[in-house]
């Protein structure tokens, strides 16, 4: 044994030193791993445009218009902003003296409507005549700090209100109701089903509410987190509902008829998912103010991939798109990104890429 031990000494120190040497030559398979990541890189750069917006316009939300350009909330300079994606070309649309407009969507009617907090009111702007129309709050309800809106089966406008209301409007007559929310404050996001059902989640209330429709009653489901801070949310093709959690950085899944949740965390220390969407091929969008990115989740592989703002603290605070596009506005940096999921369209102009 004696003889033997230094000969096994030696054997030990030679396999100390190659193994430095080893790890600083990667194997095949981790070579063609990192040129498939580079490569995965740079498809997604190309992918990726980014188009300046007036400076100080902060926008807010977003919304793909029916002829090919773009919406946005420029919520500092009470405006609608509509983009050209082709040109690059901005123009702004005043929409009144104390205006701080807070969400935008597309309607049924091809218009575009908008959730305006400083002037208290649902506003319509029509592509075709450029005229603006107010909807203004009952009097009783000042102040409802007004948030995001959602179109029903029915074509009805439902809305939500910071300050702890949510509402609904008929387009064709003009008559609105508002509801007291079941909890108080915190009314934020609000989608529509696929079966033109309406669900809203509460900011303060950490929770998710379906409407119904005829009552205007609205239901109460508890996540299974506590104060998690429900913030945005979406509905997939299937009438699932996800949500971005603002406190807890989780993204989440209700799926009503199984009554049922799940939740994925983000990754990265100390999440703060703020706006979701769901594509039309069922991925999931989601940003997260810590990452200062947005990620895509995909629910059959539970993979989150990360695209990065167009530069620090961009702010993505909603996320919409159309068939091949994911349009995000970055408050932070006044400018809108583009993701194109589809076959790239070659938008040209003054965009910076």
């Amino acid at each position: 044994m004696r003889k033997l031990y230094p000969a096994l000494c030696s054997a030990f120190l030679l396999l100390l030193m190659a193994c430095p040497l080893a790890a600083q030559t990667p194997e095949p398979a981790q070579r063609n791993d990192r040129k498939a990541e580079d490569a995965r890189r740079e498809k997604d750069a190309a992918r990726m445009q980014v188009y300046e917006l007036p400076k100080r316009s902060r926008p807010h939300d977003v919304s793909p218009a029916p002829d090919g350009k773009v919406w946005y909330t420029a919520q500092h300079q009470g405006a609608l902003g509509i983009l050209d994606p082709r040109s690059g070309g901005v123009h702004q649309v005043p929409l009144g003296e104390g205006s701080r407009p807070h969400g935008v969507i597309t309607g049924p009617d091809g218009a575009a409507w908008i959730t305006d907090g400083g002037l208290n009111a649902i506003l319509r702007y029509d592509p075709r005549t450029q005229e603006v129309t107010d909807f203004p709050l009952p009097a009783d309800r000042a102040d409802a700090n007004l948030n995001t809106a959602a179109f029903d089966g029915d074509g009805i406008l439902w809305f939500t209100g910071q300050n702890g209301i949510y509402g609904r409007l008929d387009p064709e007559t003009g008559d609105m109701q508002v509801f007291d929310a079941p909890e108080g404050e915190g009314p934020y996001g609000i989608t529509a089903t696929s079966d033109g059902e309406i669900w809203y989640v509460s900011l303060a209330g950490s929770h998710l509410a379906h409407i119904d429709r005829k009552t205007g009653k609205a239901h109460v489901i508890e996540p299974p987190r506590p104060d998690q801070g429900a913030r945005r949310v979406w509905s997939d093709s299937k009438g699932r509902l996800w949500i971005s959690e603002w406190n807890s950085g989780y993204l989440s899944r209700y799926d009503p008829a199984a009554k049922a949740w799940e939740g994925w965390k983000l990754p990265g220390e100390s999440p703060q998912a703020y706006a979701v969407y769901v594509d039309e091929n069922d991925k999931v969008w989601v940003s997260d103010f810590m990452a200062n990115a947005v990620l895509r989740f995909d629910p059959e592989t539970e993979e989150f991939t990360s695209y990065p703002g167009s530069g620090p603290g961009a702010q993505v605070r909603q996320i919409l798109g159309r068939t091949g596009e994911v349009w995000l506005p970055e408050s932070g940096r006044d400018r809108l990104m583009v993701i194109r999921t589809g076959s790239p369209e070659g938008a040209q102009g003054s965009a910076r890429e």
